[in-house]
Order: C-alpha cells, then structure tokens, then sequence
C-alpha cells in the first residue's frame, strides 16, 4: 500500500506513508469533534488492521471506551 502510494510522486523513492497536503478545518462544534474523533478511531477498523477501535494498540479509544489499561492517558472533555 505504502509503495504504491509513492510511485504517484516522482521525488518519493520507495514508500508514501504521509499524505502531502493539509488542510486545517476548524473544530467548531462538540458534534464536529466527535465526529472527527470517531473517524480517527475507525481508520484502523476500514483498513483491515483491527476489528474493533480499542484494539489498536495507540489509539485513544482505549480510553474512550473505557479499556483499563491505555497506552496514553488522556483528558476526556465533557
């Protein structure tokens, strides 16, 4: 996958791991957020890595699904 990504940039030798663009969008809403979060901790589950989010090993859905033993603590916003 990560071959493939570079052969669509001349100046990448042999693996793409980032993407190249970036594109800031404001998170204006709790509703936003979450949403944003939610996809976050879904990536690992739609490619195939893991089947539910808080398998994967650094992700904070651990936290968020109250797992017991996180890598990373984190503040959960209310």
């Amino acid at each position: 996958m990560f071959r493939r990504a570079a052969k669509k940039y001349s100046y990448v030798k042999q693996y793409q791991f980032w993407q190249h663009h970036n594109q800031p969008i404001e998170i204006h809403s709790d509703k936003f957020f979450n949403e944003k979060l939610d996809y976050i901790h879904q990536n690992p589950v739609v490619s195939g890595f893991v089947s539910e989010p808080q398998d994967w090993k650094y992700s904070s859905a651990k936290n968020y699904w109250q797992a017991l033993d996180p890598v990373l603590n984190i503040d959960v916003l209310s």
